[in-house]
């Protein structure tokens, strides 16, 4: 049996007992996937068409709060329902769970039935219907890096998240040797993934103790967001199966190298020729390219916060690090913000090196497209790639290095107002805000230590 299913092939593995569990879910503002969990004939004789869930799964924090200060729901509106409809073009097997398929919802307005418009994949949907109507389509890919840990999650948290302890113990990048001591977890994902129909390439250690990194074939840009939503909620149930812990944290300790989700971006015909590639080209940069990218890197600022969300997003941005600092591109070249790739070749396409291991994908690869469509429809000009050290290029515009910068940059876009409209805008800068004030009434660990007796 493929992973993808036709509905008709759900039926017929319901019928014959291959499948009893469907999970049908919608994907949160944090890039989760939360739902509910089906008897599979049940959602074959009613469910198929819509199911319920409350408002509030749209407007809540990692914790689950429910923020005041969204114009969407409130306690005052009394958070009321929304409508899940499966897309019944995303079912598929979860092999790593036992008879379970799942399918993933758009959400609708339950009094209109129209799309509800902050939702992740309506954002991202938006995006893509502008490029459709431009006759061309974004190809993209994200790479996955997370941390494994020797200890369970409920291990950690009983431990107050302290003395973690990575899978290794030292630097693993490229590393066969310590990657095969992880292979009982890292090997079913690859397979599990792969049998759930979603074009595994590889996986490797990373540039650090503990550190892999799972690489997904590229496809259209809504695929794209589906695969790795999928991927790293299985990286984490099948690290849980087997008695550890995944965190995509980007940051977990300021002593090591972070985790990073590098999106990688290129435009294709209707024809299915790669817009972005010219053979005249010194470089092989179309000039859809050159304006496309000179859109993306112009108005990186604004979309900062959808690449990294969280307070802690922004500790991973270090010199040195091969997290970027600096907003500007270069040609192979691992120091900045934006690197060419494939330079010369059919396949050139520019990475996006600033989004952490936290991105939601769907907003992530939405935020880019809505900036480099821009490119497109004004057609500034593409600066000069940037050489040598990026971390040391003085002149060059730095990445928002704080949540509260993004916050700002994000409130103030005429350019993503213009994409995803005013109200979606002020809804993430709502998400934005909250974050920033559930950190600042906090007294960190750091506090204490230091000043507990020397203050």
């Amino acid at each position: 049996m493929s992973g993808t299913l036709s509905f008709d092939e759900l039926k017929s593995s319901v019928k014959d007992g291959t499948i009893d569990t469907v999970l049908v879910c919608l994907v949160d503002m944090q890039g989760r996937m939360m739902g509910k969990r089906f008897h599979a004939q049940n959602f074959l004789d009613h469910s198929f068409e819509e199911t319920h869930c409350c408002n509030y799964l749209l407007a809540t924090d990692l914790e689950m709060e429910t923020p005041d200060g969204y114009a969407s729901t409130s306690w005052e509106s009394g958070y009321g329902d929304y409508v899940m409809k499966p897309d019944l073009s995303t079912i598929r097997l979860m092999p790593w769970l036992e008879g379970t398929a799942m399918v993933l919802c758009d959400i609708l307005d339950h009094h209109t039935h129209e799309e509800v418009p902050h939702t992740p994949r309506s954002i991202l949907k938006k995006q893509v219907a502008r490029l459709e109507a431009m006759s061309l389509s974004a190809m993209m890919a994200t790479e996955l890096e997370f941390f494994l840990f020797e200890n369970s999650y409920d291990e950690i948290r009983k431990s107050g998240f302290r003395d973690l302890i990575p899978i290794s113990g030292y630097n693993e990048d490229y590393n066969i040797l310590q990657t095969t001591k992880e292979e009982e977890i890292m090997r079913p994902l690859r397979n599990h993934l792969f049998n759930a129909g979603i074009p595994i390439e590889n996986s490797k250690g990373e540039a650090e103790a503990g550190q892999e990194e799972l690489n997904i074939r590229y496809a259209d840009a809504m695929s794209c967001a589906d695969y790795h939503t999928i991927a790293k909620h299985a990286t984490k149930e099948i690290a849980w199966q087997h008695g550890r812990a995944a965190s995509f944290l980007p940051k977990w300790d300021h002593k090591k190298v972070g985790s990073s989700s590098h999106v990688h971006q290129s435009l294709w015909t209707k024809n299915g020729e790669p817009a972005f590639h010219d053979k005249n080209d010194a470089l092989g940069m179309s000039q859809t390219m050159r304006n496309y990218c000179a859109g993306l890197i112009k108005y990186a600022p604004d979309y900062t916060f959808f690449l990294a969300p969280y307070v802690n997003s922004y500790k991973r941005f270090a010199k040195g690090t091969f997290a970027p600092t600096k907003v500007v591109w270069s040609i192979d070249n691992r120091t900045a913000g934006f690197r060419l790739c494939g330079e010369g070749t059919k396949g050139i396409r520019m990475e996006c090196r600033i989004g952490g291991s936290d991105i939601n994908p769907y907003l992530a690869l939405a935020a880019q497209l809505a900036a480099g469509i821009k490119g497109l429809e004004d057609k500034p000009e593409l600066p000069a790639p940037t050489t040598g050290d990026v971390y040391d290029a003085k002149k060059a515009k730095a990445i928002p290095s704080t949540l509260r910068d993004a916050t700002e940059t994000l409130r103030k876009s005429a350019m993503l107002k213009e994409a995803f409209g005013d109200e979606v805008v002020a809804h993430y800068t709502r998400c934005a805000e909250w974050e920033q004030e559930e950190f600042d009434r906090v007294v960190t660990d750091w506090e204490v230590a230091r000043g507990f007796e020397r203050a």
